[in-house]
C-alpha cells in the first residue's frame, strides 16, 4: 500500500497573534499541511526560512520593521524554491503588482475561506502560480483596459529603477518612495544611486530634469 506523501511544510509570517493562531488551527486540521514555524516580522521570516526550510510561506504585507514585500524579495534571492503566498487585507493594484514583482506565486485576501486558502497553498507547493478569485478579477480587468504604450524611456534602467525615477520626477522623497513601493529606505537609496550613474547625472535635480523631459513624473506634487 502506497504511503501518503509528506505534508506541505508551512511558515506563517504575520504580526497578529490571533490570525496566526487561526491559520495554525486551520492547517493543523488538514492531513497534508504542517505548520513548522511562525514569524511576526519580515526579518524574523527570513531567519525562520533559512533555519526551517518550509515549502510555503504565508506572508502578510504590513508588518513592523521589514514589510512582507521586502521580505519576499530577500527570501527568494536566497531560497528561490520557496513558494510564497501573500496574505493581506489589501486588494489595490499597487499591492497586487508589488507582490508579483517580488516573486510571490500566490495572492489571497485574508477574508478567503478555508477551501480557497488550501487551494492556494497546494498550488504554490506544487510550483503553480495562483491568485484568489477577487485578485484574479482585478488582474483581468487591469490588463483588459490597458492600452498599448509607446517604448519605455531610458532602456538602460530596470523596470524598478524606471518606476523609482518616475516617482522622483513627481517630487517624492526617498522615504515616500520606500513606503509606496514596500521597499526599505536602503534599497531605495541603492536604486537611486544606480539611476544617477546610468543617467550620468550628478544629483536629484538633474535626474528630475532628464526624467520630465522624457515624459515621466505625471501627477507631480510640489517639490
Amino acid at each position: 500500500m502506497a504511503e501518503n506523501p509528506p505534508p506541505i511544510r508551512i511558515l506563517i509570517a504575520d504580526d497578529h497573534t490571533l490570525f496566526r493562531d487561526g491559520l495554525r488551527a486551520l492547517l493543523g486540521s488538514v492531513a497534508d499541511t504542517e505548520v513548522i514555524g511562525e514569524a511576526a516580522s519580515g526579518e524574523e521570516a527570513i531567519v525562520q526560512v533559512a533555519s526551517l526550510s518550509p515549502h510555503v510561506v504565508l506572508m502578510d504585507i504590513q508588518m513592523p520593521g521589514m514589510n512582507g514585500i521586502e521580505a519576499t524579495l530577500r527570501i527568494l534571492q536566497a531560497n528561490p524554491a520557496v513558494g510564497i503566498v501573500v496574505l493581506t487585507m489589501f486588494e489595490d493594484d499597487d499591492s497586487v503588482f508589488a507582490a508579483m514583482r517580488a516573486g510571490a506565486r500566490g495572492y489571497v485576501l485574508k477574508g478567503a475561506d478555508q477551501a480557497e486558502m488550501l487551494r492556494a497553498i497546494r498550488a504554490v507547493a506544487s510550483g503553480e502560480t495562483i491568485f484568489g478569485p477577487a485578485i484574479a478579477h482585478r488582474l483581468l480587468a487591469f490588463f483588459a483596459a490597458k492600452p498599448s504604450t509607446p517604448p519605455l524611456p531610458f532602456p538602460d534602467l530596470t523596470n524598478r529603477e524606471r518606476e523609482i525615477l518616475d516617482l522622483i520626477a513627481a517630487g517624492h522623497a526617498n522615504a515616500e518612495i520606500a513606503n509606496r513601493l514596500y521597499l526599505s529606505p536602503k534599497t531605495v537609496r541603492n536604486h537611486v544611486s544606480s539611476i544617477f550613474s546610468k543617467l550620468q547625472v550628478a544629483d536629484r535635480a538633474q535626474a528630475i530634469v532628464r526624467a520630465r523631459e522624457a515624459g515621466l513624473g505625471h501627477g507631480m506634487k510640489s517639490v
